[in-house]
């Protein structure tokens, strides 16, 4: 729907996953028929759900416990694990610190260097205990550690930044990540990321990335929306991306996962973006709630120690059980924190479908009362949907 801003200017209206509900169609499907598997560079999983590259949420054990559980955990190789050999004390302070001494805290931990022999050895921790080694980079670390990843045999590699394409501009004399040559030559398959247009999805396809990540300041943590005045909404934003992925799958290409980053927090959440066309969710908040966190109750984003300009915070999210609690359950909470994928599978049953290709194709409806409607008296007393 186009939309007249001035007399020269016309804009199109954007939807958030708020916005939106699903629609039950004829038929149902009991919970327990319900299959969530999904592919991502030739590694199948039974959950559709990723931990972002957040030093919060993923180090080596919780890697390995979220592969165990049927996820995957990313880990930042430009945060704290590869910056230090013993990172606690630096979380515990992160955890200690107190009003607007956070931001300068920040800056000063992540400016101790990056130590690039500390990287084989954090592959080695996840793999030696049974995990999915997912790692996490932004162009200019993929580019310095690449073949360092590569040395290490890392399982996936998250090329991943507040937007991404494939015509960066780069000033004279500046070296820049070629992404068609970096796809091409690392050992292992290349997740890319952000993006939120048809456009610069079908670039970062073409280019040969084995995911691509979808969301640009949705995130719990993420202030990129205030601070740069950019972004997408997400129903929106996942809806072109995978229009790009389905329309390369129809020429002849290759099907490549669509993976919504940011603003999940709910269970309702996780099944409003498959029904946009994601194949999976990365998520960070949900998960730095478990117990294993390295975050101790607390989130905050991967832009949040920038020494020029900060695009993120340290929120309070609490501990509010384990990580199995939170993505298999049983739930002992009402809000939709608790058992995501239960969650996922009893919405499936509910809409009548039985696979994830089948959720894409549910019915969606603009319903921004969705969320509020008849919810009076849980919103007076802060009860499960009014928290």
């Amino acid at each position: 729907m186009d939309i007249q801003l001035s007399r020269v200017r016309h804009v199109r209206r954007a939807y958030g996953i708020d916005e939106i509900a699903l629609v039950p169609g004829g038929g149902t499907v009991d919970p327990s028929l319900v299959q969530s598997h999904w592919t991502l560079g030739g590694i199948e999983r039974p959950m559709p759900i990723i931990a972002s590259a957040m030093d919060s949420v993923v180090d080596g054990p919780m890697a390995a416990q979220l592969s165990r559980l049927g996820a995957l955990g990313v880990l930042n190789l430009e945060g704290l694990q590869a910056r230090y050999d013993d990172p606690a004390s630096a979380l515990e302070r992160i955890a200690a610190v107190e009003g607007d001494g956070f931001v300068g805290l920040m800056q000063e931990l992540y400016s101790a260097p990056i130590q690039e022999e500390l990287i084989p050895e954090r592959v080695r921790e996840i793999k030696a205990a049974g995990g999915i080694a997912a790692v996490s980079a932004t162009p200019a670390g993929a580019m310095a550690f690449g073949r360092t990843v590569a040395q290490a045999g890392a399982d996936l590699f998250f090329v991943q930044a507040t937007v991404v394409s494939t015509r960066h501009q780069s000033p004279p004399g500046h070296n820049k990540l070629d992404l068609k040559a970096f796809c091409r030559e690392m050992p292992m398959p290349v997740v890319l990321g952000n993006c939120v247009t048809y456009e610069v999805c079908m670039d970062l396809i073409h280019a040969g990335a084995a995911g691509v990540m979808v969301g640009i300041g949705p995130g719990a943590a993420c202030t990129s929306r205030g601070v740069l005045g950019v972004g997408v909404p997400q129903a929106t934003a996942i809806a072109d991306c995978a229009a790009a992925r389905d329309d390369v799958e129809r020429s002849g290409g290759p099907y490549v996962p669509v993976i919504a980053d940011g603003g999940i927090v709910t269970g309702g959440d996780v099944c409003k973006c498959i029904a946009c066309g994601a194949d999976g969710v990365m998520i960070g908040s949900p998960i730095a709630r478990a117990a294993e966190a390295p975050g101790r109750g607390f989130h905050w984003g991967m832009a949040t120690p920038s020494p020029v300009l900060p695009r993120g915070t340290r929120i309070r999210v609490g501990t509010t059980g384990s990580l199995e609690r939170i993505l298999r359950g049983p739930a002992r909470l009402d809000d939709g924190t608790h058992n995501l994928m239960g969650a996922l599978h009893t919405s499936m049953g509910t809409l009548g479908a039985r696979t994830i290709k089948e959720m894409q194709q549910v019915e969606i409806v603009v319903a921004p009362s969705l969320l509020s409607e008849g919810k009076v008296y849980q919103k007076a007393q802060q009860l499960g949907m009014g928290r």
